[in-house]
């Protein structure tokens, strides 16, 4: 679908005027020329061995990485030529302004997410879960209404990974609750995100560039829900109501765990703050708040290396301590999937160089029409990864009303729950569950999460109906 989205640019391309970028300077229309051609075939081989990852056992920042040099230098070579070197300078150091603002706000946010992860808070949720004797109908639902009360603040991913842990530990050998436990989890995780600024990567993006203010994000909160309950409910009659056998002994946190939990709240609201009343980026604040973290890692380490050196080095709930060092928390980050922000937004970045993003915009925009072309990019986000989809259009930068970037950002974030591959949600849990949760057993119900998805578009259209007049 990208690929003829992007064939049918070029055939347009003749016929529209330069484009200009904010912060890049004047972007001319050079997509018809060999190098623009070029640069288009390197990033969509580079997105094809991202899709592969798992055939290819490649990791998926290493192709985009070096398709993003490689598309510089031909935005250079080609400015140059123009006389105008200057332009892919501004353009590449745009492009590096929006990813530093975009890392460094996810490096304080994983930080703070394997901090909990050390200290046993998802263990001590999953544990307390397995061992409450539920039928797998109430897990079904447990597990989903976790992962979308959880993800608007921890990101789908973890979400799904620890919700993904509790549906296999207590489904076991019956193959058929643990497929539908998981897809009902990713579609949760999904929609959940979709109405938080730090439930996706895609919501942080638009709220980072200044789209939409914190609080506006909720009026897709209903949306959202619609968009996880219907395939829920449709699914839940595949379910039985059996009761598995409880699992044995509760998982207790360690020292210092409920302390990390609230620090991790006072840094999301540290962020909101910068943002809303001092108009600085959230990633300052962020990196803030990883210096509330890192200041009481330093207390921890040293309450840990007394109780190390006592004769008997266990605390009240029975953990052996190792000093919690900071940096390893930092050094554990998916720096595989930070690394693959970096490629893909420069990728983009030096895609609109040559403007195939004004001639996307235009066809998309112009000739569809906002709402059907919002809604085409959640389609194209079940195909394609939702992060370069949302870059691009942010990067387009279409005038559209509030309602509109609503709804696209509702789109994006729950459209990738069509296809298993079309989030980082449904990609782990493929994972996490080899040979159960597949491609083809998602696949099968994708016709009850699109019914969910055009339930929760209308939502929008008819609840948030003022917010589509400029």
């Amino acid at each position: 679908m990208q690929k003829m989205l992007f064939t049918l640019a070029i055939l347009l391309s003749t016929s529209l005027p330069a484009w200009a970028a904010a912060g890049a300077g004047e972007i001319h229309n050079l997509t018809g020329t060999f190098y623009g051609i070029v640069a288009l075939i390197l990033f969509v081989a580079a997105y094809a061995m991202v899709i592969m990852e798992e055939q290819l056992h490649l990791r998926k920042s290493k192709p985009v990485i070096v398709a993003a040099g490689l598309i510089w230098v031909l935005v250079a070579v080609t400015y140059k030529a123009l006389g105008q070197p200057e332009a892919a300078h501004a353009g590449v150091l745009h492009n590096l302004t929006e990813y530093a603002e975009l890392f460094l706000f996810l490096l304080a946010a994983m930080t703070y997410i394997n901090a909990m992860e050390e200290r046993g808070v998802f263990d001590a949720l999953r544990s307390w879960l397995i061992t409450r004797g539920f039928t797998l109908r109430t897990l079904f639902w447990l597990t989903g209404a976790l992962a979308f009360v959880i993800s608007p603040v921890a990101d789908n991913l973890t979400t799904a990974l620890l919700m993904g842990a509790v549906a296999m530990a207590v489904g076991g050998a019956n193959r058929s609750f643990v497929v539908v436990a998981c897809i009902n989890i990713v579609v949760a995780a999904n929609a959940g995100g979709a109405f938080s600024p730090f439930g996706d990567i895609t919501t942080l993006m638009v709220w980072q560039k200044g789209k939409l203010q914190f609080s506006q994000f909720f009026a897709i909160f209903i949306p959202s829900l619609i968009n996880w309950l219907i395939p829920a409910i449709i699914m839940s009659f595949s379910v039985p109501k059996e009761q598995p056998a409880a699992g044995k002994g509760a998982v207790q946190m360690k020292l210092g765990a409920k302390r990390i939990i609230a620090l991790f709240l006072a840094t999301i609201v540290t962020a909101v703050s910068f943002h809303n009343f001092l108009h600085l980026p959230p990633a300052v604040g962020m990196m803030l708040g990883l210096g509330y973290l890192s200041f009481f890692a330093y207390y921890l380490k040293k309450i840990e290396h007394r109780m190390n050196s006592g004769d008997n080095p266990l605390d009240v709930t029975g953990h052996n301590h190792a000093n919690f060092d900071l940096f390893r928390k930092i050094a554990k980050a998916e720096w595989d999937t930070l690394l693959f922000f970096y490629g893909v937004i420069l990728c983009v970045g030096g895609l609109g160089q040559f403007g195939y993003l004004a001639v996307t915009s235009d066809f998309m925009y112009n000739g569809l029409g906002h709402t059907s072309a919002n809604v085409l990019v959640g389609i194209l986000s079940a195909i394609v990864d939702n992060i370069p989809v949302m870059f691009a259009v942010l990067t387009m930068d279409p005038q559209m009303s509030q309602g509109q970037w609503l709804l696209v950002t509702l789109t994006a974030g729950v459209g990738g729950s069509l296809l298993s591959i079309g989030s980082a949600a449904g990609v782990a849990l493929m994972g996490s569950a080899k040979g159960i949760y597949t491609f083809g057993s998602h696949l099968k119900w994708s016709w009850a999460i699109a019914i969910g998805y055009a339930a929760s578009i209308g939502a929008h259209l008819l609840i948030n109906a003022d917010l589509f007049t400029p």
